[in-house]
């Protein structure tokens, strides 16, 4: 057996251990266990954010404010799953009567953690979606250990990360082998497939996110794997929107697509407009603002060769912008017709994960309606609209099928981590449509349900009991009811 083989066995042996005693915790212990991680890294900003600098060319306003958002969903988590909504607790008791045809039996439905989860981070949020980020907080909130997959692009803030992480964990006295780092891609591969593992996580590019989904499905016990993988995003601007106020709207979508040097999944990357409104004059003589340099080389080269390659084609122009600089790049706006979109669309509608986007003129709105049923599954879809339009309803309808976030005049950069948002959407925005990488309801990936028939009391757990001693809102013989306290 090779070194590397040993070390995971190690670490998935000691986050099973873990993971026995830490879903064994009261939930508002865990709480406050990771409100004790919130706070350590709060506490080290001043020496995390100078490491977050130099690895990833991120300016520090933006990475101190990553950070200030990486604990708070920390607490988020932490406090909602020791509520218990997540657990989607059912009692349904004995009932001679039941209408069915036969009695019904004393039935209680909870959930319980997976087990050890492993975590891939992003490159461009480093705090946020990295170590102690959105997936990790919402497993261990959920009671489930953590094996994390460092990210190449930051190894050094990985490390540090980690080790505030762990020593706040030992510091809180949660069990040891909760939470761990592996860097390589092979350590993270023998994880994913390691008999003990029951979920993994990613935030990353289609291609990686794709292997590492379709290794999750081929193991001999399938596992759980929730990729974020990648989405254009595209905007849709009605004729009366571009009439009522075109300047307005097209302010706001330049400011969203360069934002963060458009290295956000959530950046507009397709913009739709009427042709004969102004929008693309107005976007052709837009000053793009100067940015600064990409995450890394690697993503430097492939937003240089995927704007590269779109510019080349006969049918995209340049309407502002552009250049040859790989890093930094100048931001980029490319225009087609509607008609050569959809005529090879899976030739232009391309994420270009960068500052360049996609303009895109459409001669009736009808169109508008044949692009939306032309798309792949998306994060978001924006609709810049009035509300009289007599296309919005269809539209959205198309689009509601199509993205897992549906935005009216507003710009989807900038996820609020909040109780009802959905990141995540239909294959290839996620591997699993039907949950969020951000918001409280990410805490249901890493929970199974599980009944529990004609159990005597003191052995239910304690959200199935009649005298219930752990909060969850509950919904008892169909009747939905508060937990305790609430």
């Amino acid at each position: 057996m090779s070194t590397t083989s040993t070390q995971i066995d190690d670490l998935v042996a000691a986050a099973v251990a873990a993971g026995d005693e830490w879903a064994g915790y009261d939930p508002a212990g865990r709480a406050r266990v990771l409100h004790g991680v919130a706070d350590a890294l709060d506490a080290v900003g001043d020496t995390l954010v100078p490491i977050a600098q130099r690895e990833t060319n991120l300016p520090e306003g933006r990475l101190r404010g990553e950070l200030k958002r990486t604990t708070f969903q920390l607490r988020l988590l932490a406090d909602v799953a020791a509520a218990g909504e997540h657990l989607d607790v059912r009692v349904d008791h004995a009932d001679a009567d039941w209408p069915m045809g036969a009695p019904r039996p004393d039935l209680r439905r909870t959930c319980v953690p997976l087990g050890p989860v492993v975590v891939w981070g992003a490159s461009n949020f480093p705090f946020a979606f990295s170590v102690a980020g959105g997936d990790t907080a919402s497993a261990l909130a959920a009671g489930c250990p953590v094996i994390y997959k460092a990210h190449r692009g930051h190894p050094d803030l990985s490390d540090a990360t980690a080790a505030i992480v762990v020593d706040a964990l030992a510091a809180a006295g949660a069990p040891a082998g909760l939470f761990s780092v592996i860097h390589t891609q092979d350590e993270g591969r023998a994880a994913l497939t390691h008999p003990a593992v029951k979920a993994g996580a990613f935030t990353g590019g289609i291609p990686g996110g794709r292997a590492l989904f379709d290794l999750a499905q081929s193991r001999p016990e399938p596992i759980p794997f929730y990729g974020e993988l990648g989405s254009v995003n595209p905007v849709f601007v009605t004729a009366a929107a571009a009439a009522a106020r075109g300047q307005e709207i097209v302010d706001g979508f330049v400011a969203s697509f360069t934002m963060g040097q458009g290295q956000f999944c959530t950046k507009p990357g397709l913009f739709l407009v009427p042709a004969g409104s102004g929008l693309a004059a107005k976007l052709g003589a837009a000053v793009l603002p100067e940015g600064h340099r990409l995450l890394n080389p690697g993503i430097a080269d492939g937003h240089h060769e995927s704007r590269e390659e779109l510019a080349a084609r006969d049918d995209v122009s340049v309407l502002a912008g552009g250049g040859g600089e790989v890093d930094p790049p100048s931001a980029t706006l490319l225009a087609t017709a509607a008609a050569d979109l959809l005529a090879h669309f899976e030739e232009i509608f391309v994420e270009c994960f960068g500052p360049t986007a996609v303009v895109v003129e459409y001669d009736d709105e009808a169109q508008l309606l044949d692009v939306a049923r032309a798309l792949d599954g998306q994060l978001t879809a924006t609709l810049a609209a009035q509300d009289d339009d007599a296309i919005v309803g269809p539209l959205a309808n198309i689009l509601a099928r199509k993205a897992g976030r549906l935005l009216w005049n507003q710009w989807p950069t900038g996820v609020s981590v909040t109780y009802a948002q959905q990141h995540g959407g239909p294959y290839p925005a996620s591997t699993a449509s039907g949950t969020t990488s951000v918001g409280t309801a990410a805490l249901t990936r890493f929970v199974r349900p599980v009944a529990w028939q004609g159990f005597p009391q003191q052995l239910l757990p304690g959200e199935l009991r009649d005298d219930q001693t752990v909060p969850a809102p509950r919904r008892i013989d169909g009747v939905l009811q508060a937990g305790p306290g609430q």
